[in-house]
């Protein structure tokens, strides 16, 4: 975040960062038109242009998934209750957010109001994940080691009963893909946890331009039934972590509890190694407080639903074809180029709206490029261009030839810039820290980022400083993970550094 500055900035979004984060946060989304509140408990309409950047991701991310050999599939929406029983550490994990569907139609009362009827035999859990119902098929969809592996990979809508909700950060309903994979050996599968983990942090990185750090949970931060979970973990500009990503080798807990089962090479039958893994419209809002200022949103070119925003400026009436002709073809010579390997994205806006107003509403939906064009620019042969990740009045004219023959260039300059300058606000938000008091020090000055502290793996002293301060392990890094040395806490053994953080 900027620092304050001596004579306050006029901002298009109050409160700014600084002023209030998490509402900040919230008008941003209601700036951008990107989602609303829902009338139902704890969920969200996502509105066009929050859609649009979801499926910007959905699809580099589905093209990303394929190339690694996995294939799309659907499953039910709804899980019978005992698939859950099956799995011990699934019902422990996911019981209290479960939504149960326990009826199979409404029929009307005495009083004329609709009420449940025709009790199911079994209730269903509206799916919270599907390694259960998933399980369930591989166990009738393997039967051999020539079968594995077997790849997958679902995009779907799960439901978690969330105690305080926040938009794309945590609803109850969200929007995710669910990897799920088996294989005949362990080590096969510890390579496809990591491997999607890259994916992912890929994706993060070059994609949202939201640098991640990868490492695995702690023991206690584990997904459900896993033998290891690994997560990339983002700064927010509040400098609190933010999971963006996890990939979970889940070993044999799911094969013994679903008998998933193989016949080896030798003809000797064995339970197969499982993995999940997942990401979903949470990352929406991790590129929201990665990137985004007080002006609204900022938006990398590669996940933007427009690179362009044409701005028609039209004072006289008799002018209006002159200039709408010279948008259509600006336009028009726009898709010619391309960018990321497609044609570049361009609209035009003819809206009936004040100039200024008109070019605000882009600049809060984070448009990486706004073009007026007036009488001026037609007879110039230019356009009047400002850049999403510059002041609002740092506009300049420059020709038409010049915007054109630039523009994909310029594009990955921005997509460039944005990453670097969101890693070095989290390198510099990192402290190594080498006492227990200068930790605690550290977390109660109530402006701290990243921790990075030597700790010897004991879950009670885990448990400890998350009580004591609202801070978590993120993760154990897996790059980068610095010298062994001694627990701040314990005085005892550690073997590197881990992150410690407050997070969403």
């Amino acid at each position: 975040m900027n620092s304050t500055n001596s004579i306050k900035q006029k901002s298009a979004i109050s409160p700014t960062r600084l002023e209030d984060y998490p509402e900040w946060y919230q008008q941003v989304i209601k700036a951008a038109d990107l989602a609303e509140v829902s009338p139902v408990r704890g969920c969200m309409t996502i509105k066009p242009w929050g859609y649009a950047i979801w499926e910007n991701m959905q699809r580099i991310m589905d093209d990303a998934i394929k190339a690694t050999g996995h294939k799309n599939v659907y499953f039910p929406l709804l899980i019978p209750v005992h698939f859950l029983e099956k799995e011990a550490a699934q019902i422990e994990g996911f019981a209290k957010e479960c939504a149960v569907v326990t009826h199979a139609r409404l029929t009307k009362n005495a009083e004329g109001k609709l009420v449940p009827s025709g009790e199911l035999e079994e209730p269903y859990i509206i799916r919270p994940t599907s390694e259960t119902i998933i399980g369930e098929a591989f166990s009738r969809w393997i039967q051999s080691y020539r079968d594995l592996p077997l790849l997958i990979n679902q995009w779907a809508n799960v439901l978690r009963w969330e105690m305080r909700t926040r938009m794309f950060l945590r609803t109850s309903e969200f929007l995710w893909q669910e990897g799920h994979t088996a294989h005949s050996t362990v080590e096969e599968a510890e390579a496809e946890t990591l491997k999607m983990l890259n994916v992912y942090a890929d994706f993060a990185e070059n994609v949202l331009a939201m640098p991640v750090i990868k490492g695995e949970k702690s023991e206690s931060e584990r997904f459900p039934g896993a033998v290891h979970t690994y997560t990339i973990e983002a700064m927010m500009q509040d400098k609190k972590a933010l999971q963006a990503g996890t990939s979970h080798f889940l070993g044999q807990n799911f094969s013994r509890a679903f008998n998933i089962k193989f016949s080896n090479k030798e003809g000797r039958e064995e339970f197969a190694y499982t993995t999940s893994w997942g990401s979903s419209t949470r990352m929406v809002g991790g590129l929201i407080m990665t990137l985004s200022d007080d002006n609204g949103l900022v938006l990398p070119p590669r996940i933007a639903p427009l690179h362009v925003i044409i701005l028609p400026i039209v004072h006289k009436e008799e002018q209006r074809a002159d200039i709408l002709a010279y948008c259509d073809s600006l336009a028009r010579e726009l898709r010619d180029q391309s960018y990321d390997k497609k044609p570049i994205r361009v609209d035009i806006d003819t809206r009936e709206l004040a100039g200024g107003e008109k070019a605000w509403s882009w600049v809060k939906k984070g448009v990486p490029f706004r073009v007026e064009v007036g009488m001026k620019e037609v007879e110039n042969n230019a356009v009047f261009m400002g850049r999403r990740d510059k002041e609002y009045k740092d506009k300049k004219a420059i020709s038409r030839s010049e915007f054109v023959s630039t523009l994909s260039e310029e594009l990955a300059n921005i997509q460039k810039a944005l990453l670097q300058r969101a890693r070095e606000f989290q390198q510099q938000n990192t402290a190594i820290i080498n006492s227990e008091a200068d930790f605690y020090s550290y977390f109660k000055e109530g402006n701290a980022g990243f921790a990075l502290a030597h700790w010897n793996g004991d879950p009670a002293i885990e448990a400890k400083i998350k009580q004591d301060l609202n801070v978590t392990i993120r993760c154990i890094p897996m790059v980068d993970a610095g010298e062994s040395g001694v627990c701040i806490f314990s005085g005892g053994k550690s073997k590197q550094r881990v992150i410690f953080a407050r997070a969403y």
